[in-house]
Order: structure tokens, then sequence, then C-alpha cells
């Protein structure tokens, strides 16, 4: 008895279809799995044959075997349960062969049969449409798979209501897509007193699609100011915000399946590491610079990343996108984004400060700055100073237009660009 069900293995932000047989065949017990799997596939055979035990179906003692064509694929992760589930019902024919066939299924199994929601649910549903199937995954996925449109999202809270479904017991009503929400972001333009000039720095960028980079003493609102650059950048386009969904899904990012119109702010730490920032490590996931993708990368403290780490950034600042190159990935993602960067004058911070800058004067300044080489420094269209504001000066009411108004005027800008 042979059957089959499909699934997805990605590859950055695509998802390569992957096609599960499962063999029932005389012999010695077995339930073995083949085709490069690594060992969260493994180890699906055991949550399966749990999942099938809690819902009183017994494997018969034959040799079961799962084959995940194209067999040099690497596929890893535990969205693979629920293809393999779904192929090996229908091999038992206890549910149609031509229904298992019809869909790509995505899911974790629990032990009791729920299904756990897994990542790039929205990916896997594009690369369902484009094969004219329905999606089967589970239900707290339906939501952000439904967002396609092109294709019929089946989820399912447990795998009994899967076998239910497709005996027409009990069918399952399609899924809807998730809300659109446009975060109501509490961070003003108008709440930073004084720094005019860099305020009107923010709008130029922000209107030029500029990378700025803001050069003052620790505490002069140089992360206020940049904080506040999302709130006047126009939101993001349907074509946009697809883009930035699909990204985030791969990495769990997107709440309760809605898309979000607002464009993403990244702030990593500067001890980040080269994989946390362009991308890597297991899966050659996305890093800092594509999860910035179509909105705003900060980095404070600019000078402290590491030099390797900064040099890195030179590519993909030029051309949008970025290749990460693993022994076993070669991967390509897309990375559009603003970078705004803060640094202090000097080591100490308070280079323009005459009653407490150092003895070193000017060359700490020179020292400190020159970790950033000339051609990362060329990268950047804009350099202000951020001078500090008086301590009287905290006391006036607040002056400008809110984010709101300078957010029209840049919406403007760009229209006419």
């Amino acid at each position: 008895m042979l059957a089959r069900a499909y699934t997805v293995a990605f590859q950055g932000i695509e998802a390569r279809t992957v096609e599960v047989q499962c063999a029932v065949s005389p012999g010695m017990p077995a339930f073995s799995i083949v085709g490069l799997p690594d060992k969260a596939v493994s180890k699906a055979r055991d949550r399966v044959r749990t999942a099938l035990a809690a819902m009183a179906i017994a494997l018969p003692s034959k040799r079961i075997t799962i084959n995940l064509s194209p067999a040099d694929l690497p596929k890893m992760g535990s969205h693979f349960d629920l293809p393999v589930a779904v192929a090996l019902l229908a091999a038992l024919e206890i549910i149609p062969k031509d229904a298992s066939e019809g869909v790509v299924a995505l899911g974790e199994l629990s032990l009791d049969g729920v299904l756990m929601p897994v990542v790039g649910a929205l990916p896997a549903a594009m690369a369902a449409a484009e094969h004219d199937r329905a999606l089967l995954c589970p239900a707290a996925c339906g939501a952000e798979a439904a967002w396609v449109g092109n294709t019929n999202v089946i989820a399912a809270a447990t795998l009994g209501d899967i076998v239910r479904h497709f005996t027409g017991q009990s069918p399952i009503t399609p899924a809807k897509p998730g809300e659109v929400t446009s975060d109501p972001s509490t961070r003003d333009l108008r709440d930073v007193k004084g720094q005019e000039r860099a305020k009107r720095a923010l709008e130029i960028a922000a209107a030029g699609r500029h990378h700025l980079m803001f050069v003052g003493t620790p505490g002069s609102g140089k992360s206020m100011l940049a904080a506040r650059l999302p709130g006047i950048l126009p939101p993001l386009s349907a074509t946009e915000a697809l883009e930035t969904s699909m990204i985030h899904s791969l990495s769990g990012l997107l709440d309760a399946g809605g898309i979000s119109k607002s464009r993403p702010f990244r702030e990593p730490h500067h001890t980040a590491s080269m994989a946390a920032i362009i991308g890597g490590g297991r899966g050659a996931k996305p890093g800092e610079v594509s999860l910035a993708h179509n909105g705003v990368l900060f980095m404070d403290e600019f000078p402290e990343f590491p030099r390797t780490v900064l040099e890195t950034l030179r590519q993909p600042i030029e051309t949008g996108e970025v290749m990460v190159a693993r022994a076993n990935a070669h991967v390509k993602y897309p990375c559009k984004f603003m970078l705004v960067a803060a640094a202090n004058p000097c080591k100490c911070g308070y280079l323009t400060d005459p009653g407490r800058a150092c003895a070193r004067v000017p060359h700490c300044g020179q020292d400190y700055l020159g970790r950033i080489s000339g051609p990362l420094m060329d990268r950047f269209d804009m350099r202000v100073d951020v001078p500090p504001v008086a301590y009287t000066d905290l006391d006036l009411p607040s002056t400008g237009d809110t984010s709101a108004q300078v957010r029209e005027r840049v919406t403007a800008a760009r229209a006419v660009q």
C-alpha cells in the first residue's frame, strides 16, 4: 500500500515542495523515515505512533517506510509530523488517498494528537497556491496562512478533526485571514524637546530613504530620536507587508496570525554576533538586517560593534539583499532597510564638552570613530551632530509638529519622487 502527501522544506523565504511517500509492506515490524531528515524529523515517527495510539488507531505489524522526496534536500523542523501522519493514514485507508494528495500539510503533533503551531505557514500557503493545493495546518496558524487568499486553508485543532474532515463526518470551515494591525505607537516626535535640527534631519532621511548617523554626548537624545523614526514613515503597502510578514513568519514573530502595516524597527545590542545581524546559524535563519526589511535598523553604540560585523553591512546596504553562505546552505534574504546609527564622539563621550573632555582631545575622538571604516562611513548619507539639551529647555512646553503631521509631509515627498 502506497500513499502520498505533500509538505515544504524552507530555504530562506522560499518553500520547496516535498513529497511524503508512505509504503506499508510485509516484513519485520518497523517504522523508518528516509530522505535526509534531521533529528527532529526522525523523531516524528515516535510522535506520530503515540498520537495515533491516542486515537485508538493501532499500526499494523508490517514494515512502514516514509520517504521524503527529493532525497538530497535537507529536511529540518518539527512541521513534518503532520504530513507523515496524513500519508500514513492514507496508506492505512483511514482517509482517502486523493484527499492526502490534494493538500500541503505542516504542523507539529503532540502525544495526544493536538496540533501545535509551527513557523512558516505563510510561505507554505504560497507554495500550496502555486501547485493548486489546499493547505492543512494547525488551527493557530490558520489566520496567518489565509492571507495568501489563493488557496483553501484547512486549520485543524487535532489529528482527529482532520480524519473527520476528510471522511466527511465534520468538515472544517476554511480559515479566515487575521486582522491588519497598525501599531499605535506612543512614541511621538513632539515628545522630543529641543533638537530641532536633528528632527529636521530625521524628516529628510525618512522622505529620501537616507541612511543616518547621530553623533553626540550621552543623554543628548540620539536613541529617543531614532525610536520615533517608524512613526513618521508611511505605512507598508500590501506588497511590502506580505514580503515583511514572510520573513517574520519564518522567525515566528507574527502575533495571532495578523499582518502589521507598521514598519519594523529592530535595535540589536552591540554584543550581537555576525550570524545574529546578517543571518545564519542552524538552518541559515534570517538576521536583523532581514527582519528590518522595509523598515528601520537602529544600531546604538555603533563603534562598539565588532569590526567584522560592521564590515558585513556594506554589501547588504548597497544591494538590498544578503546571501547567507554556509557549508550546508546558500540562502538569499531581502534586506532593504534604513540604517540609523548612534555613536558617542569619543570613548568617554564628552569630546565637545570643555569641562569634561579628557587630555587626549582630539585624538580620542579620531581613534574612537576611526573604528568605522571609510567605505562603511561613506554609506551614511547624513551625519548629524546632536548636542546636549540644557536642563532649562526641558521645562519648556513641547514644540514642533507631531509624528502624524510629519508623516503626511514624508508621504507627500515620496509620492513626488
